[in-house]
């Protein structure tokens, strides 16, 4: 049963070029009537994923830092009473790292919000208006250094591969986030999401994206530099000291139930994948009616298990037990990864195995999506 909790705060600041959220950008919030709901779609949830206790919460979504520290107190502590704390629970909030937001740090960090990820993105002012984002980077800075003052762990994402960026202007970047001293960095590479504002530039030739040869050199420089500093990589993108890994993200990669519960929220819970209402009105209608927010909940089957244990838990560093897998959904080892491909990508020095375990090296990670794409079984693939 769920051991993760994810809630879904659905409303926007404001418009983003790169949100799917865009139409839940609201000038006002009932926060009583969306409180009443969060729980009760957690009531819902907790009774038929309940049983251990938690050990992550992860605010995420819209602007979930607007929300007010007594909603946020509130819906943690029904989470308490429902599931229960594990020791040392991970209690993680997105931002964005503007004045406003970090205004609010300390309310919620006594509300018992132990985590913040801040979505700074960049630290160039130039970069940040190509982002389309509506903070500088000294008011990055100032939210950062708040953050830090409020909670025990602190996490900021930047995004690299640019157009126009070079290995050497990256480094300069990366070493100016390296100094910064937190203890876990997400460092992206930007892609063109269709729908965006970003795929009708590079329509329109607007936009010119960076090489795949230059994007990959990036890489590697991330990976050199990270791992220089003490911050290695333990997923594609995501970089820690250790011991500070996102609590919350291992629970996706290593394929554990969690429960997602507010507007658009998926979960897993005992080989059942549940989508929530995306519209929050939607959402409310449902909670109203049949006392959840959910609008579809389906069955996995094996073979739909073992592809996203695969497609999620190569993405880290320590790789997947392939006999664990086999004996967690009936499936042989030959039914989970083509041998061929992985004998050849091991050969090239992109995969590893030891013993039943396998993974894939920093050499590999750079080209992930092809990757997967040859050593996961084809019979898992077409499932």
């Amino acid at each position: 049963m769920a051991r993760a909790l994810y809630i879904h705060w659905p409303f926007c600041a404001r418009k983003c070029p790169y949100c799917d959220f865009n139409s839940h950008v609201r000038e006002g919030v009932d926060v009583a009537a969306w409180e009443a709901a969060l729980i009760a779609d957690m009531r819902a949830e907790a009774a038929v994923a309940g049983g251990e206790a938690l050990t992550s919460i992860f605010f995420g979504g819209g602007t979930p830092s607007l929300m007010p520290p007594a909603l946020v107190a509130s819906l943690l502590a029904e989470a308490e009473a429902l599931w229960g704390f594990a020791q040392g629970i991970e209690i993680t909030l997105e931002a964005n790292p503007s004045s406003v937001e970090a205004a609010s740090f300390a309310g919620l960090a006594a509300a018992g919000v132990n985590r913040v990820s801040l979505g700074v993105q960049s630290l160039d002012d130039a970069e940040l208006r190509f982002l389309g984002r509506l903070h500088g980077a000294e008011e990055a800075l100032r939210a950062l250094a708040t953050a830090q003052e409020h909670f025990a762990r602190v996490s900021f994402d930047m995004i690299y591969a640019l157009p126009g960026h070079t290995p050497e202007l990256w480094e300069a970047r990366l070493a100016r986030a390296l100094g910064l001293g937190t203890g876990h960095l997400s460092l992206y590479q930007l892609t063109i999401e269709p729908g965006t504002r970003f795929a009708s530039d590079v329509r329109r030739g607007r936009l010119v994206p960076l090489g795949d040869d230059a994007a990959a050199e990036l890489f590697d420089v991330t990976q050199a530099m990270t791992g220089a500093a003490g911050l290695p990589a333990y997923e594609t993108s995501n970089h820690a000291r250790a011991g500070e890994e996102s609590r919350h993200n291992l629970a996706y990669w290593r394929y554990q139930d969690y429960a997602g519960i507010g507007p658009g929220a998926h979960g897993r819970r005992g080989g059942v994948a549940t989508v929530r209402h995306k519209k929050p009105e939607n959402f409310l209608a449902a909670v109203a009616a049949q006392g959840d927010g959910i609008a579809e909940a389906r069955a996995l089957d094996a073979a739909e298990q073992a592809a996203e244990a695969l497609l999620m838990g190569l993405r880290l560093t320590e790789g997947v037990d392939l006999a664990a897998l086999s004996v967690r959904f009936g499936l042989p080892r030959e039914g989970l990864v083509e041998e061929e491909a992985l004998a050849r990508l091991r050969g090239l020095g992109m995969m590893w195995a030891e013993g039943d375990r396998i993974g894939v090296l920093p050499a590999g990670r750079g080209v992930l999506d092809a990757l997967l794409a040859e050593v996961v079984a084809d019979a898992l693939v077409e499932a």
